[in-house]
């Protein structure tokens, strides 16, 4: 009868890493999709947050809102301040408040660069999406100039028009004139 003696280590799964257990790539937890339509988009950060761990474990549930959130610059430090992250189901005293100003991770020069374009008028920090990338939960901010009522029209109309030649295009690869 023979034996396996063999002293490989058991072979690890697609996506991990040798020395870690977290999962590779990046897991959406929330977006804020109406801020692309009431802002103009200038510019796009990545930020980490810091983090209790309740939020941490309320956000792998999928737990978050980014809707009404914005950042701020307060004594050279950057806030993620009205995003609502759920308490903690299995949380007890140690749990968080939901809608608690968290501090974003930037270099000291992203700082100063966001900090000279907020001085321009009209222009505000809005968190675009929250996600995990490499078992880090990380922020895309967005230096957004707010949008007239005209100029949202205006897009709307022009995603009609692109949509709708969309449509005859396709039509007419079929070869229907309809």
């Amino acid at each position: 009868m023979a034996t396996n003696t063999s002293t490989k280590s058991p072979a690890r799964g697609p996506g991990k890493n040798a020395s870690s257990n977290r999962p590779t790539g990046r897991k959406l937890i929330a977006s804020n999709r109406k801020a692309r339509h009431d802002y103009t988009i200038l510019d796009v950060f990545e930020a980490g947050i810091a983090l209790t761990g309740t939020e941490v474990k309320s956000c792998r549930a999928g737990k978050a809102s980014l809707v009404d959130g914005y950042a701020t610059i307060t004594d050279d430090e950057v806030w993620l301040r009205n995003v609502h992250i759920n308490e903690y189901a299995e949380g007890t005293w140690t749990n968080h408040a939901p809608r608690r100003s968290r501090k974003l991770l930037l270099h000291r020069e992203q700082i100063e660069r966001l900090t000279a374009k907020l001085r321009e008028s009209g222009t505000a920090l809005v968190p675009l999406s929250l996600y995990f990338l490499d078992g880090k939960v990380k922020v895309e901010l967005a230096l957004g100039r707010g949008k007239k009522v005209y100029d949202k029209r205006q897009d709307l109309a022009k995603r009609d028009a692109d949509r709708e030649i969309a449509r005859y295009a396709g039509r007419a690869a079929k070869g229907r004139t309809d």
